[in-house]
Parts: C-alpha cells; sequence; structure tokens
C-alpha cells in the first residue's frame, strides 16, 4: 500500500487511493495524533504502526474558551509583475468578469416574476425566501447581502425587484444601495405597476442595451478579487486541491489582487495558523471575533463546537474537525491576513481576507459573491453540482472523480501527487476571467443562499 507522510513531524501517513490515515509509529492512548505538522486529534487507545486511524480509534480535542496570543509570524510576498484578463471595467474602478443583467428580488414573494421575467429576457434571477418577517441582525444581514450582490461589477446591468409592503422597503433599500449608479441599477416595486412583469421586461431589456454599451478591454489581475472556498472534502482536499489553490491564492496576492477564505468553523483548530498571520495586532484581534462569535453561535444553540466533519467527509477519510480545518485553511497559501470582514463587507482593497459566515456550501459561496468576488475556486473531493452567483471553478482532489463527473468538474488537482499544477490553474483563472465559461455557468446552476440565525414572524 502505498503511502504519503505529509510533514516530517507527522505520526500518520495518508493512502492516495481513498485519503485514509495509518500510523507511521507507535501512539498511545490520550497522545496526539499529528497530520500536516499539527494536532487533529487525541488517540482513544494505542495505536499500533500500520493500523488504520479514523474515529474508530481518535477523538476531537476542541473546546471553547481557548485563549490566544499575539505571535506573528510570516512574511510579505514578493511582488510579481500582474497578468491580464478581458474583462469589463466599472466606473467605481472595480472590474467585472461578465457583462450580465441580473435580476434581485428584494423579498421572497417576488421570485415568481423575478423568474419569468428572466425566462423572457436572458437576465440572471436569484430567487430567495427573505427579506420580509425577519428581525434585527437577520433583517440586516439581509439587506447587506442583496445590496452586495446589487453592487457587484459582474452585472453590467441590474434589476431590483420589490413588492411594495415588505419589511426591506424599496425606497429605504434603493437608499441602502446608494442610487442608480449612473443607470446601471433599476428599481421596481411590483404594487406600484398594473403589470410588473410587463414591465420587468421592458425595464431589462433597457439595461442589457445599457450594459452592452461598456466593451471588454485588457485588465490587470490586480482588480481580481477571488473566493475560496471547499465542499464535500475528502482525505486528499489537504494534499492536492487546497494546497494548489493556496499557492495560486499567493500568486494573486502577489501581482496586487485579493482573495477570500471564509467558511468559520472549518477554521476551528487551524485558527491559530491564521492567527500568526495577521498583519496587525487590531486584525489578530477581529481574528479572535471570528472564531470566538462562531463558537458562541454554536453554544447557544446547544450545538457542540465539534459538530462536524458530514458523513461524506467521514466516509473520505476525515476524522475530526481539526482534519478537516487544517486541509481547508491551505487554501489561503502563506500569505499575511490583512483584514477580517463581516457578511456583507466590501472588500476594501489587495490582500488575504478572513469573512464571517458558516461552512455550508450555498451559504458561503453567496457571503464570497456579496463580498464583490468575481469568481470562486472550489474545490471538492467528493464531488458537486453546485453553482454561485459568479463563475466557479470546482476543482477535484482526485482524478477519478474529475473524470467521472466532468460536468461538474473544471479543472484536476489530481496529478499535484506527481508535480505542481499553479501555472495550469492560473491560467485556467485568466481563461474564465477573460470569458470562459465554467461547469456552473454551462448547467444554468447560479443560486443564492442567505444566511439567518433568529426569528422569522
Amino acid at each position: 500500500m502505498h503511502l504519503i507522510t505529509i510533514h516530517p513531524r507527522d505520526n500518520v501517513s495518508v493512502n492516495p487511493d481513498n485519503g485514509q490515515k495509518y500510523a507511521r509509529t507507535p501512539i498511545a492512548a490520550g497522545e496526539q495524533i499529528i497530520k500536516y505538522g499539527s494536532p487533529i486529534g487525541i488517540a482513544t487507545r494505542d495505536i499500533a504502526p500500520g493500523d488504520h486511524v479514523h474515529r474508530h480509534n481518535m477523538r476531537t480535542a476542541l473546546k471553547t474558551g481557548e485563549a490566544y496570543r499575539y505571535e506573528p509570524d510570516f512574511a510579505p510576498l514578493e511582488p510579481r509583475t500582474p497578468g491580464t484578463f478581458r474583462g469589463y471595467l466599472r466606473p467605481d474602478g472595480r472590474a467585472g468578469i461578465r457583462n450580465e443583467v441580473w435580476i434581485i428580488p428584494t423579498v421572497g414573494c417576488v421570485n415568481g416574476p423575478a423568474q419569468e421575467i428572466a425566462r423572457a429576457t436572458g437576465a440572471i434571477p436569484f430567487p430567495h425566501p427573505y427579506g420580509c418577517s425577519q428581525l434585527g441582525e437577520d433583517h440586516e444581514t439581509t439587506r447587506r447581502i442583496l445590496r452586495g450582490l446589487a453592487l457587484h461589477p459582474n452585472a453590467g446591468g441590474v434589476l431590483v425587484l420589490g413588492l411594495g409592503c415588505e419589511n426591506n422597503i424599496p425606497a429605504d433599500f434603493r437608499e441602502f444601495v446608494g442610487g442608480e449608479y449612473g443607470g446601471r441599477i433599476r428599481y421596481l416595486v411590483s404594487q406600484e405597476v398594473e403589470d410588473e412583469v410587463a414591465e420587468g421586461i421592458r425595464i431589462v431589456r433597457e439595461l442589457q442595451e445599457f450594459a452592452a454599451k461598456t466593451k471588454p478591454t485588457d485588465i490587470p489581475v490586480s482588480k481580481l478579487s477571488i473566493g475560496l472556498k471547499c465542499g464535500g472534502s475528502d482525505g486528499l482536499s489537504g494534499i492536492t486541491a487546497n494546497p494548489l489553490i493556496g499557492r495560486v491564492s499567493d500568486r494573486i496576492l502577489a501581482e496586487g489582487g485579493s482573495t477570500v477564505l471564509t467558511e468559520v468553523p472549518e477554521m476551528f483548530g487551524a485558527e491559530r495558523l491564521l492567527m500568526k498571520r495577521c498583519v496587525s495586532e487590531e486584525v489578530f484581534r477581529d481574528t479572535v471575533w471570528l472564531i470566538d462569535h462562531f463558537k458562541e453561535y454554536f453554544v447557544a444553540h446547544g450545538e457542540p463546537i465539534s459538530e462536524n466533519p458530514s458523513p461524506g467527509n467521514v466516509a473520505g477519510g476525515i476524522s475530526t474537525l481539526e482534519e478537516k480545518s487544517l486541509g481547508c485553511t491551505q487554501k489561503s497559501g502563506s500569505a499575511p491576513v490583512s483584514t477580517v470582514l463581516r457578511i456583507g463587507d466590501q472588500i476594501p482593497g489587495p490582500g488575504l481576507h478572513l469573512l464571517d459566515g458558516p461552512g455550508n456550501d450555498l451559504v458561503a459561496v453567496t457571503n464570497l459573491a456579496a463580498t464583490g468576488c468575481q469568481l470562486i475556486l472550489f474545490s471538492t473531493g467528493r464531488g458537486t453540482p453546485l453553482g454561485a452567483a459568479v463563475p466557479t471553478i470546482k476543482i477535484a482532489t482526485n482524478t477519478p472523480l474529475a473524470q467521472k463527473k466532468a460536468k461538474w468538474i473544471d479543472f484536476d488537482a489530481g496529478p499535484c501527487l506527481e508535480g505542481d499544477l499553479t501555472d495550469e490553474l492560473y491560467q485556467t483563472i485568466l481563461e474564465v476571467a477573460s470569458g470562459k465559461p465554467t461547469q456552473n455557468e454551462l448547467r444554468g446552476a447560479r443560486d443564492i443562499s442567505l444566511f439567518k440565525n433568529g426569528v422569522i414572524l
């Protein structure tokens, strides 16, 4: 059986055929199990060399109330000349990699008309169930996400479709968004017109004419903002696809771009590695808040903070949340952490940013799109047809998945076991940024899901 040892400190090795772990050395009950050079759990009984190491003989060591200290340990990336892509420069200085017209409902009640308008015009609708009967933080989160989508640079035109009586009052939301942005954003209140579908079709066609006036041009990679996400992870995620994404993230950042890492619960157990890379004590404190407040969210609902990995993750060889997190956070590469963002915040500039929010695939990619990410790198070991509001480059951790699910997968990271594919993935990003459709776009998988944590009236 061929085994891979990831880090010299590891006391387990990994079978690249199935992602399962096997002991390299004797591991006594109560001793730490080390993978990626860091603890991923505790042995629950004595483990002999060669034994299979999984949930039957190890457990998580995660707990609440961790004490953190700012102990910075990072090096700035060496700047490099940015590549270019063919995109659409917006008046606010941002760049889109698509020039679509989007329809954004302010409330779930108008999902039907939004989809009817879309079918007649070819615009992209983003139905969702919220925008009314929400209170406090949930209501504000919905508004912030929808505002982020309305402002997104991939949209050359946006129809914000309201009802008229919802909590997310159309007039107030228009002010919250900031107006029409030179005609790029239009607003329609369904209760104020006789036929909202006919009126919506008319407005969308005008928006399509408006968007067509912006022509593609060469734009530097420094204008790219890329979301980093994984889903359906397996034992190879932290060996092939995620480290590859991390190397590409470092390259994008070295060229002046920005990347965003989210899935806060999948930082548990790896958070200290991120904290060491915080550029300042203020960013460190924000990162501590990011971790602690999400742990408190679990506890407030009576759930253990280690309620992860999923059944699919377990079948793929991941035993604990620490193991999943240490693989997950490799998508961030080695770059310093620049800022911490709340849901709905806009990316403030170049650098690696940490974004608040859960690991749920559809919620996470929605949060990434709402920050302004023009595309998302999404690694998967089990496979998924999911697609975000923006192009989603799905990267298989293993070649059998890439071959089996060619209609889901855009890039095969399996060969990373034999060599580096950083240049190849970087080139794929430039091609997608220049207009090449991803599988989610070809299949029409363009969905959003809004984070909720409270009462519905």
